[in-house]
């Protein structure tokens, strides 16, 4: 029997619980949003996880504020999808830059801590064809080096084509591209095993397809290096 003037109280979840049920339903939701590309949703669900397992860890070490703190680093750890950006990978970047210097390949930091080197079809391939012209022969030369000095990165390569022609064309040109590329880099001495390769064809247009510059710019080669982050 519940006295006068007395009220039953509600137990409440702790706050590491609570913290894990928002990172869940922040997983399962950020993830599932439409109009999200698979970096982004690949993204997203790393912050849930990384949240998730920095509650617990931070719950256990040190209470409630560990769990809250915890939660928030493991995101932003797990949002940047596991790769670091270390010294080594700092000097590759600029070893690229200048290897590259004036030759219209683009050479970047990505939001996930990757090195992404962007080529475009006036340096790589003629149209309709998967042989690597000679112009970019020295950068994969000098590409192939910088790999060789980190055997602790990996590397995906990606073609792209334009709309022109059809996706059975498109589709294996865009790979055999890609493929090209990795066979040159083990060629000198990378790993194959350290490679990844895709074609995606026309599907992912970066320029408008219904100008010839468009098209040209749509015509490329994407390779990132990443080096995974250490647990």
């Amino acid at each position: 029997m519940i006295r006068p003037g007395r009220h039953r109280r509600q137990r409440s979840l702790p706050m590491s619980k609570k913290l894990l049920v928002v990172a869940l339903a922040a997983t399962i939701g950020a993830a599932g949003c439409a109009n999200m590309s698979e970096t982004q949703s690949q993204t997203a669900k790393g912050a849930g996880i990384g949240a998730i397992a920095g509650a617990v860890l931070g719950a256990a070490v040190d209470g409630r504020s560990g769990a809250a703190k915890g939660a928030v680093l493991g995101a932003g750890a797990g949002a940047i999808g596991g790769y670091a950006w270390s010294q080594k990978m700092e000097e590759q970047k600029r070893q690229m830059e200048q290897a590259t210097q004036g030759t219209g390949v683009g050479v970047s930091q990505t939001a996930d801590n990757r090195l992404k080197l962007d080529v475009p079809s006036d340096v790589s391939f003629d149209t309709g064809r998967a042989d690597i012209k000679s112009n970019l022969r020295p950068i994969l030369d000098r590409f192939a080096q910088s790999l060789n000095a980190n055997p602790g990165t990996t590397v995906n390569i990606i073609g792209h084509t334009d709309s022109t022609g059809s996706d059975s064309v498109n589709n294996p040109l865009s790979y055999n591209r890609a493929d090209s590329v990795r066979s040159y880099l083990v060629a000198r001495g990378v790993d194959a095993r350290r490679i990844a390769v895709e074609g995606r064809g026309s599907r992912e247009p970066v320029a408008n397809n219904a100008t010839a510059d468009g098209r040209a710019m749509n015509r490329r080669v994407e390779i990132f290096v990443a080096q995974p982050a250490q647990g």
